[in-house]
């Protein structure tokens, strides 16, 4: 009988968690239960997903707010600090800042805007056009946004972030001034020891300010990438992708999960016989119309995959094919005459105007968003994704 269903997307409910926990078993015997309980199969080219968090949690992979502090204080000498670039947010962001002013003397905020790297707002355009600022060459001082803008709340915390960021600076014992630009060079009139925060733009950042004359630079990447006083660590993505676990604690990106994502996919083999393909996901790359928020703070959608999940999709248009190449047929004879064209379809479709308006990402990004949409950020408590379908086509 021919399938009637596409792509599914399901939320598997897993336990909670802890240092140590066995990953592999845990995902295998929670997939293959929902099976069971849901009355559906496993099939090839199935993916299993892994969000993030529960990989760095059976990891133990957490630092203190002084380990930062220490880390900081040795890379960069705990004197004045320019911290810039970094996003709004107090999940993400907050509890390394507290870090990093512990480690310092002084702190030079220098936030961008109108909106942060992944669009949180300070302010919107209009308040610039109307105050006729140059977002891209003028500097302000705290004075001077205040006496343009006063005070501005983000639209769904409620939080005056340059007041708090300012807040957790003070309180960590550093002193704090506060700027707002958007060329990194512009935090060398204050100090030549630059945390750059910024996540997809940070090589870039980096250059500038070397190039610049900065005598110290380090991105939010070199930062706690390796341990300090037993603290966890993340070699390659340092305090990117974090997030708070307590007042004084966070838990860093997964580190070493390509063994992981590659046990499970084997223990599927052995136990169904079936091939399916796994990952680890972090945050989806995909943006907010109405706060104009790109939800991807993590350095990378998926740290780790199965090599079935390198590339980006391959697929024709089915309604380029149904208007141009076979506007003339209807019923069976299109169907007949589409499904033709996808099993003759080339290896490779770059540049045929027949794959127009597909998706040219990258596969774990598109599976990885799909895949936080499904679990959530909150209460749902399904921390494994089980895809099916993702790789059918037509034809199937």
């Amino acid at each position: 009988m021919e399938r009637k269903v596409g792509t599914i997307s399901r939320g598997i409910r897993g336990p909670i968690i802890r240092e140590g926990d066995n990953l592999v078993d845990i995902a295998v015997t929670s997939v293959l239960e929902a099976a069971e309980s849901e009355g559906f199969s496993l099939r090839d080219r199935d993916v299993i997903a892994l969000t993030e968090s529960i990989v760095a949690r059976a990891q133990g992979n957490y630092a203190t707010v002084q380990n930062i502090a220490d880390d900081v204080r040795a890379k960069l000498g705990g004197e004045t600090i320019g911290v810039i670039f970094p996003i709004l947010s107090r999940n993400r962001f907050a509890i390394c800042l507290k870090g990093i002013a512990m480690g310092a003397k002084k702190v030079v905020l220098m936030l961008s805007y109108p909106s942060d790297e992944v669009g949180n707002a300070l302010l919107t355009y209009d308040q610039l056009d109307e105050a006729g600022i140059n977002p891209y060459s003028d500097v302000l001082s705290l004075e001077k946004y205040r006496e343009l803008f006063g005070e501005n709340k983000h639209e769904f915390t409620g939080v005056d972030y340059v007041q708090y960021y300012s807040d957790i600076i003070t309180q960590a014992g550093a002193e704090v001034e506060i700027v707002f630009a958007n060329n990194a060079k512009a935090i060398l009139n204050y100090t030549d020891s630059v945390i750059n925060c910024d996540i997809h733009t940070r090589v870039r950042t980096k250059r500038l300010l070397k190039e610049a004359g900065a005598k110290r630079v380090f991105g939010m990447d070199e930062i706690m990438t390796s341990s300090v006083n037993g603290s966890g660590y993340n070699e390659k993505y340092g305090l990117l992708g974090s997030n708070k676990s307590t007042e004084d604690q966070i838990k860093l990106f997964p580190r070493d999960c390509q063994g992981l994502v590659e046990d499970i996919q084997s223990k599927i083999l052995e136990l169904t016989g079936k091939h399916v393909e796994v990952m680890v996901y972090g945050d989806g790359a995909f943006k907010d119309p109405q706060g104009k928020i790109w939800e991807l703070a993590d350095p990378v959608v998926s740290p780790a995959f199965t090599s079935g999940l390198v590339g980006t999709p391959n697929e024709l248009k089915l309604k380029y094919l149904a208007d141009n190449d076979f506007k003339n047929l209807s019923g069976a004879e299109l169907k007949e005459a589409i499904s033709k064209s996808i099993k003759e379809k080339s290896s490779n479709l770059v540049g045929n105007m027949a794959s127009q308006g597909t998706t040219p990402r990258q596969l774990t990004d598109l599976i990885g968003s799909l895949c936080d949409l499904t679990s959530g950020s909150g209460d749902k408590g399904t921390p494994i994704i089980l895809i099916q379908g993702y790789f059918d086509n037509f034809t199937d």
